[in-house]
């Protein structure tokens, strides 16, 4: 009896993140790199496969968009058992997963989520239709706790350039004003070799600094993201989640190493918090 008591404290104790994402066939990226993320951090994941793709260190070769209703299918499973104290939202590649997601995440009412844009690839390829940007803006974006764009896709959904500091805060605020709670915009600018994210919640701007690397790690973005929806699982505050995920992607992106001819892999566990 004791040991059944044991596990049935385990399972009202432990925090469930939930990666609604694509399959990196590589591990670098994806629902590969978000579960690595998820178990260095001390939390449970589940997944919704969005999309599989056929993916190494240079290159997306090819990719299969999941049926709508597998993906809607996979979303009840989850949620309607096991739940989520936060969700990550990655790879969604049109207007129909977008708004089968935006649906199924409103009616389970889920508090805390995670979004990152992918529009493409850190090898270049495009992985989000032109047409689902405003499916994008429209369904999810605001629902979404944190958006965690990088310059380009800022670029995307504000539909301007951004060269300087003051650009970037404005296309911050542009982009808050799409409907999400929070935005971490990555790579905003660079000053004297060090690159500057930007953190703004409506009220208060937050730049986080920190050096340029001179390596690309294949999945940064990835696991920035669901790093950010493990912290805010574990009862974080956004800007705390925040601060915490970028700090816990520079020291995978120090021990990152390659598995293959190009683009570098994280050290996820190398980069595991000790405390």
């Amino acid at each position: 009896m004791g040991f059944v008591a044991g596990v049935n404290d385990m399972k009202k104790s432990v925090r469930k993140v939930l990666s609604i994402a694509g399959s990196d066939s590589g591990g670098g990226a994806g629902i590969q790199a978000d579960l690595k993320t998820f178990s260095a951090l001390g939390v449970y994941g589940t997944t919704v496969v969005t999309a599989v793709t056929a993916q190494n260190t240079r290159e997306v070769a090819a990719i299969h968009n999941i049926p709508v209703s597998i993906i809607e299918a996979q979303l009840h499973a989850v949620l309607s058992d096991i739940g989520a104290d936060a969700i990550k939202i990655g790879m969604l590649s049109n207007a129909e997963t977008i708004e089968t997601v935006g649906r199924v995440l409103k009616q389970y009412e889920v508090k805390s989520v995670v979004l990152d844009p992918v529009m493409v690839s850190a090898t270049g390829a495009p992985l989000l239709e032109e047409t689902a940007v405003d499916a994008l803006k429209k369904h999810l974006i605001p629902a979404a706790s944190v958006l965690t764009p990088n310059k380009a896709e800022a670029e995307i959904l504000v539909q301007k350039r951004m060269t300087t500091r003051d650009e970037a805060i404005q296309a911050a605020k542009e982009i808050r004003g799409l409907g999400c709670e929070s935005v971490l915009l990555k790579t905003a600018f660079e000053e004297n070799a060090r690159v500057f994210d930007l953190y703004f919640d409506g009220q208060t701007f937050r730049e986080i600094s920190h050096p340029r690397l001179g390596i690309v790690g294949h999945g940064a973005g990835c696991t920035l993201s669901s790093a950010i929806a493990a912290f805010l699982a574990a009862g974080e505050s956004k800007e705390s989640a925040v601060e915490k995920s970028v700090a816990f992607v520079q020291k995978a992106l120090k021990s990152a190493y390659r598995v293959g001819s190009t683009h570098y892999v994280l050290g996820h566990f190398q980069a595991e918090p000790k405390d």
